[in-house]
């Protein structure tokens, strides 16, 4: 006849081999953020993309970033837009040799303004599933800017995916 101890130990024993089970079996049963239809329920918002030359948008990118303190506040609000669009700036990719001197130095003048930004996205589900559908990295994000028409604009230093 087992002692106390041992059966307490039996049972701590046979929960773990119940838990180890059955919690495999609950992730699949679970909505992965991989399925199109839930990331599109999350975001809630027509995405759109487009690409753009930093070089030739700089004067709007700038902008933008000059007025990241004030859009930190709008991502934290923001629960639902009817349009995202997400610009990329091609020439702008890290694999093209990063932002323009300009952009370059307007982000590091705004350096933790941009960073809080990022992490304010990132706490976002709808904007942070937006660019993550898009395969934007948040280091990537340079700035956002809402339009006040109920959409927003966020400026990615990257290419779009093939």
């Amino acid at each position: 006849m087992p002692t106390f101890i041992e059966a307490k130990s039996l049972h701590a024993v046979i929960a773990a081999l119940f838990m180890t089970t059955a919690v495999p079996q609950a992730a699949l049963l679970a909505q992965g953020l991989h399925n199109r239809e839930a990331v599109d329920k999350i975001i809630g918002s027509d995405v759109k993309e487009e690409e753009a030359q930093a070089t030739v948008d700089a004067d709007r990118v700038i902008a933008a970033i000059e007025k990241t303190s004030d859009n930190i506040g709008m991502v934290r609000k923001t629960s639902k837009l009817d349009k995202v669009d997400i610009v990329f700036l091609t020439d702008a990719a890290i694999t093209e040799g990063g932002p323009p001197p300009e952009i370059e130095a307007k982000v590091k003048e705004h350096q933790s303004e941009v960073t809080e930004l990022r992490q304010e996205i990132e706490g976002n589900a709808m904007l942070y599933h937006a660019i993550e559908s898009r395969q934007v990295l948040l280091r990537d994000v340079l700035a956002v800017d809402f339009d006040g028409s109920n959409s927003v604009v966020i400026y990615a230093a990257a290419k779009p995916p093939r």
